[in-house]
């Protein structure tokens, strides 16, 4: 498992709205957010997350073109903090960093993560959880992340 994540504004609010942000914190070593996301957030932030800012001004610029600033300021901070991975869960987010070669995952992934590594028994409960929230995802996305978590 990577030791450094940046996490996006939606797993921050996702993990908080199912009382388990303490997940991030818990799969990886280190984990980073850029201002941005922490405005975005609106609540204050866990103090064990790393606020850093972007200092690829350029890419940041750019990438705003295509995608919210949180999403943006993720992506242009992975490329300063070498070896780390970026949980998005937007899905032209996810393009452009399988474009620009970033590795990412999503806050279903890091659920499969934790069981992986044996923190959470189960994913299920957590996906029952998010149900129950306005993040919409498909029934496809359920059981594609059953079926990565070995629950399926």
């Amino acid at each position: 498992m990577r030791k450094v994540v940046i996490a996006d504004t939606s797993c921050f609010i996702l993990l908080d709205k199912i009382n388990s942000l303490g997940l991030l914190q818990s799969v990886y070593k280190h984990v980073y957010t850029t201002p941005q996301i922490a405005k975005e957030f609106g609540k204050e932030m866990p103090s064990w997350v790393i606020i850093e800012k972007v200092t690829e001004l350029e890419t940041l610029q750019s990438l705003e073109k295509e995608l919210d600033l949180g999403e943006a300021s993720a992506i242009a901070l992975s490329i300063q903090l070498e070896g780390s991975i970026v949980v998005l869960d937007d899905w032209l987010a996810r393009k452009v960093a399988e474009r620009m070669g970033i590795d990412y995952t999503g806050t279903f992934g890091l659920m499969v993560a934790a069981k992986k590594l044996g923190i959470i028994t189960s994913v299920k409960p957590l996906l029952e959880q998010v149900r129950q929230t306005n993040f919409r995802f498909s029934e496809q996305v359920f059981e594609a992340t059953l079926l990565a978590a070995g629950e399926k």
